[in-house]
């Protein structure tokens, strides 16, 4: 039995704590609430963010983030990509010296333009062979109610990817491993603003032919940015791209496709931020990719359409308007 650790009591933390577990691993979460930590150890549950599922009883949690990580082979991370670094500060020296960091967030640091796994070798100063990310279709009640899925584990190093798929494979969660850390990011990042912007439309009433519109040519211009970016075309029409795309554009489970609806059928972020239970990653990645996207001098309309009615004040109905009457070119433009 192998030791992991796994940074922070969200539901997708909590999930992959749970996947650990049931793939054969020991397993200690580190969260900040003292009465979500002794709900896990003591009775195998999380209702905050996991109401009804029962956790495996290899699972514990506890608020010493050292302790958390002490020993542990695997060190999977799901806190807000806003606090990384101040959560990752002192974690470094505690780091047992093989060990492998796991990203499992999706998103794309303001200021910086940098993938969270960037974020996280630059604030425990690891060498990029020993990060590795998990992207895909991977909605976490799904995930913890044992519906079957797969996913996408990317590193650099081979044998990293390898050694993570190992750790988190069961009946149920099936990992592929894949070198291409850049695609597998960026396909994990822009599917949030792009779901934001399915779900506001949604929220205006539109039906599938505008669903489908925005997811293809959402996955256009992903893929535009990616190719820009050094990403593979393949990455992004695979599980960490379009398999993500789908499921959280398609799903009212995901925290994005909620609050973008609720934008659209009238409501203020602050109200729609309420109205979903908390903050969904793609309102903040939004203006990061578009900044990322101006360096790289990628074009992104449905991204730029989302930012402006998110953080400027475009209504709803002008940002439909706006992209309709852009000039028209060839699809595969």
């Amino acid at each position: 039995m192998s030791r992991a650790a796994v940074l922070g009591t969200g539901s997708w933390g909590t999930t992959f704590a749970a996947v650990l577990a049931d793939a054969g691993n020991d397993v200690t979460v580190w969260g900040r609430s003292p009465q979500t930590c002794r709900q896990i150890t003591e009775e195998h549950r999380n209702e905050r963010y996991l109401p009804g599922i029962e956790l495996p009883h290899g699972v514990r949690a506890t608020t010493d983030l050292r302790a958390a990580v002490e020993g542990a082979e695997v060190v999977a991370v799901a806190v807000p990509s806003q606090a990384v670094r101040a959560v990752l500060a002192d974690v470094g020296p505690a780091l047992a010296s093989d060990a492998v960091v796991v990203s499992l967030m999706k998103g794309v640091e303001p200021g910086t333009g940098e993938r969270m796994s960037e974020v996280l070798r630059e604030a425990l100063g690891l060498d990029e062979r020993r990060i590795a990310v998990v992207s895909g279709p991977n909605l976490a009640r799904e995930i913890a109610a044992h519906q079957p899925t797969a996913t996408v584990v990317a590193a650099t190093d081979e044998q990293t990817a390898a050694r993570v798929a190992h750790a988190c494979a069961t009946p149920y969660f099936r990992p592929y491993t894949h070198a291409d850390v850049v695609g597998a990011e960026l396909g994990g990042a822009v599917k949030n603003v792009i779901a934001l912007a399915v779900g506001m439309a949604q929220g205006r009433g539109f039906g599938d032919n505008t669903t489908a519109t925005i997811i293809t040519r959402g996955l256009a211009e992903t893929t535009r940015l990616g190719l820009a970016l050094g990403a593979q075309a393949e990455t992004l029409a695979g599980l960490a791209g379009l398999g993500d795309l789908v499921a959280t554009c398609a799903s009212r489970l995901s925290r994005n496709h909620t609050l973008g609806r609720h934008v659209g059928e009238g409501m203020t972020l602050a109200e729609a931020t309420a109205a979903t239970g908390g903050t969904a990653e793609g309102v903040r990645t939004c203006r990061a990719v578009l900044e990322l996207a101006a360096a790289h001098d990628v074009e992104m309309p449905i991204t730029q359409a989302v930012a402006a009615v998110l953080h400027e004040g475009l209504p709803v109905p002008e940002m439909t308007a706006a992209l309709l009457s852009r000039p028209r070119k060839a699809e595969q433009a």
